[in-house]
């Protein structure tokens, strides 16, 4: 389920306050989501009014925090865990996106956002690392053709990279 689905392809979605609540009121409770053992809700960085309303609304197992590497974008995510943890819900780890590149000619690998800062902070707020994922051309291109990289690309590093996280969730949340 998506957002995307509530408005036009090309309609941007410029709703606030009370729209925003009464819309994720609709996604959390008049959705027949059937027998789940795991909901995501992949929202963007911040703190603001709909992260605050999930934690206060829904009874959550958890939060992940995901983040490039660079610093200007762990400025956001070290909010996002002060936030989850001051509203006590459990942080259950943050992942490092975009982590590496390796290029396709040459096989050198790159760092292109830096290379260990959601591992520094992950030290520093006292949450657990929960692993990297490469800057890879085909992730994209998966997604665009509407199938993760684990099912498009099962033996690839990249969904190597992505079972590994999962499976480490699965354990933490007792799955």
């Amino acid at each position: 389920m998506s957002m995307g689905y509530l408005v036009a392809e090309n309609a941007p979605v410029v709703w606030r306050g009370l729209m925003v609540m009464k819309a994720l009121q609709q996604l959390l409770h008049e959705v027949e989501w059937g027998g789940l053992d795991v909901l995501v809700l992949d929202l963007p960085p911040g703190t603001g009014d709909t992260q605050l309303t999930i934690s206060q609304q829904v009874k959550l197992d958890g939060a992940v925090i995901v983040s490039t590497p660079q610093d200007i974008a762990l400025k956001d995510a070290v909010k996002g865990v002060n936030m989850f943890k001051k509203v006590d819900v459990p942080v259950l780890g943050m992942i490092q996106n975009m982590s590496v590149f390796t290029c396709p000619h040459c096989s050198k690998s790159t760092h292109i956002f830096g290379s260990e800062g959601v591992a520094r902070e992950c030290k520093d707020l006292g949450v657990d690392f929960l692993g990297d994922i490469p800057l890879h051309a085909s992730i994209c291109a998966d997604a665009d053709r509407g199938k993760p990289t684990v099912v498009a690309e099962p033996e690839s590093s990249r969904a190597k990279a992505f079972m590994e996280i999962a499976t480490g969730l699965r354990r933490r949340l007792g799955i």
